[in-house]
């Protein structure tokens, strides 16, 4: 938690809480459903929170901004980001029962009002976000091949709409025909050795109506 607060100084006091809640929550839901590894339980923040808040660092979700979180899993990034833009609509999708279960309790827990929950395959879902988050569960090219026409038309950021990634390693192959997307070190955000290898991505993708 400390290392939220560090990177994040102005949060608000109930900001502040509902990210000290994030431990416990998920520390009792993931003894009854395993939706994040033990390792990872105990070193929440760094590896799934503060991983999930690097897109806070990229970009500032304005007022009213439609953001889906794609196979969300336990809720990363959408909830962190959630928390972060209380006055952002968040639609988190996955297609695992269980882990829509264990989000629906946190949100639940936290007392988001911001976040709503789908468990489905995210090309069942029929409506437009101005960005759309993950934390790589799938190539690019499948991402995109998924999510198709599920852009906004409107821009109301200075980034533009599209594909917001979180994906580590060497992207080259990966991102070689999308001559649009723009990769950012983690590492200019966060000191931790964990982020070394971490990358987000961001992929405008035009509206197709």
């Amino acid at each position: 938690m400390n290392l939220v607060q560090h990177y994040f100084p102005n949060l608000t006091e109930l900001q502040v809480k509902q990210f000290e809640q994030l431990e416990s929550l998920y520390k009792d839901w993931n003894l009854k459903i395993n939706v994040v590894s033990r390792k990872d339980i105990d070193e929440l923040y760094l590896r799934h929170v503060l991983h999930s808040l690097a897109i806070a660092k990229l970009i500032t979700f304005k007022p009213h901004a439609k953001i889906m979180d794609v196979g969300t899993g336990g809720g990363f990034p959408g909830i962190p980001l959630a928390i972060m833009f209380p006055e952002c609509n968040f639609h988190l999708v996955d297609s695992i029962a269980k882990k829509i279960k264990v989000v629906d309790e946190v949100v639940e827990g936290l007392g988001l009002t911001n976040v709503k929950t789908s468990h489905c395959r995210v090309e069942e879902i029929n409506d437009t976000y101005d960005f759309i988050v993950s934390r790589a569960v799938a190539a690019m090219p499948t991402f995109v091949h998924w999510i198709k026409g599920k852009i906004a038309k409107k821009q109301n950021h200075e980034l533009k709409n599209g594909i917001i990634y979180l994906k580590g390693g060497d992207l080259t192959e990966e991102l070689q025909d999308y001559k649009t997307a723009t990769i950012y070190n983690i590492t200019d955000y966060f000191d931790e050795d964990f982020y070394e290898t971490k990358k987000i991505v961001h992929l405008p993708i035009k509206w197709k109506g």
